[in-house]
């Protein structure tokens, strides 16, 4: 397999999370008023119960791979995938629907997580940090027309033909992968699954400084992007009166903003991974402050400052997330898999739990949001001035 066959296969696979999270977006007031009429406000949990189900299966995703091999994880994961999803097609009430995306989201996990160990198998260092951020930027482009996408089904079929779309993207990459994608962990380096092994493991990963840090970086930069998406399409609907533009939005921000993965892939290996994240949040501090100093999301002209604002958030993901995991995964090549299982679940659900804890603080409305990116953003920050202090 050549290097953009491989870097397109690995970005479809990564792409069935970002698919299954936002082309749910148009669906949440049809799902609210058919499964939770009585609680609408219940309806965003198809969303939160998908990250908690991920994050879970983060956790065994990666030591599964160390001992089984990639290819026999990433296909266990996308069976779970579509089982889940096949189960929310035929739930009748939330709480059914809640409990199949819990699985749908534990299946998410296995192509998610071993992807990243499978790039890490084949590359190191920068030229990882650059195969990740080209990955990165053709993930974008899913979420970018998944709420578009989104509305047609529903428009043609309802919502429950999302759920048959989620089986149909699985099934492509499946069947990509089986036939054109060899093993990338030979038997000889393989991990049997031992208590004591996944213990040492974990140990090695957390005594590493450098590893620790990223990870927090990680979890914060995470915590920003989720909790935009879980504000961004109420802001849209109640807070500015636009909610039926709102994938069409989406879809042209997303587009601007997947171009910081292609900056990013160009830029880091001539400058390296931690002076482009510090740059990268550094700017979003100065942003997130403009806004809440003079209330920018207000007044006549308050719908375009959001969009903007919201195009920045998207950006800075780009030039971060791809980094932060390769600095976390760079010293820890001998159990890849084991690393990326350990790193992709700390961050998802400490992010989960960050920005659901902030969600329910601070309400859903513009200008808090501003004020708590500004205070996570200053965080990352400082977490990354520390990761620089490590590597001197």
């Amino acid at each position: 397999m050549g290097r953009a066959e491989f870097v397109a296969l690995i970005a479809l696979m990564t792409a069935s999370v970002a698919f299954a999270i936002d082309a749910m977006l148009p669906a949440l007031p049809d799902i609210a008023a058919e499964l939770s009429p009585g609680d609408p406000e219940r309806a965003p949990l198809i969303l939160s119960t998908f990250l908690l189900g991920m994050g879970l299966g983060t956790f065994v995703a990666g030591p599964i791979s160390d001992a089984l091999g990639r290819k026999r994880v990433i296909l266990l994961g996308a069976l779970l995938y579509c089982v889940g999803a096949i189960g929310a097609w035929f739930a009748d009430t939330l709480t059914p629907m809640l409990i199949a995306r819990l699985v749908q989201g534990l299946g998410a996990a296995g192509p998610r997580v071993v992807s990243m160990a499978v790039i890490r198998d084949r590359f190191a260092g920068r030229q990882m940090a650059q195969i990740v951020s080209i990955v990165m930027m053709i993930f974008v482009l899913v979420p970018a027309v998944a709420p578009m996408l989104g509305a047609l089904i529903i428009a043609f079929a309802g919502w429950r033909g999302i759920f048959v779309a989620f089986v149909v993207f699985s099934a492509i990459y499946v069947v990509w992968m089986l036939v054109r994608l060899p093993e990338t962990l030979p038997p000889k380096d393989r991990r049997p699954m031992r208590a004591a092994l996944m213990r040492d493991a974990v140990a090695e990963i957390f005594r590493d400084r450098m590893v620790r840090l990223s990870i927090l970086a990680q979890t914060l930069v995470m915590s920003m992007l989720f909790l935009t998406l879980m504000l961004v399409q109420p802001i849209y609907d109640t807070g500015y009166g636009r909610g039926d533009e709102f994938p069409f939005w989406f879809c042209g921000i997303a587009l601007i903003a997947g171009t910081a993965s292609l900056l990013n892939a160009v830029l880091v290996v001539r400058f390296g991974m931690i002076n482009l994240t510090r740059l990268a949040l550094g700017v979003q501090i100065v942003i997130s402050a403009a806004f809440v100093a003079f209330d920018l999301g207000a007044g006549p002209n308050g719908f375009y400052f959001f969009v903007f604002w919201q195009t920045c958030i998207f950006f800075q993901a780009g030039l971060t997330i791809g980094n932060l995991n390769a600095l976390a995964m760079e010293p820890m090549g001998h159990i890849a898999g084991m690393a990326a299982s350990v790193i992709g679940a700390v961050s998802t659900v400490g992010a989960a739990v960050i920005s659901g804890l902030v969600t329910a603080l601070i309400g859903t409305g513009a200008s808090t949001l501003f004020l708590a990116v500004l205070v996570l953003a200053a965080a990352g920050s400082l977490t990354m001035l520390r990761v620089s202090r490590t590597v001197r």
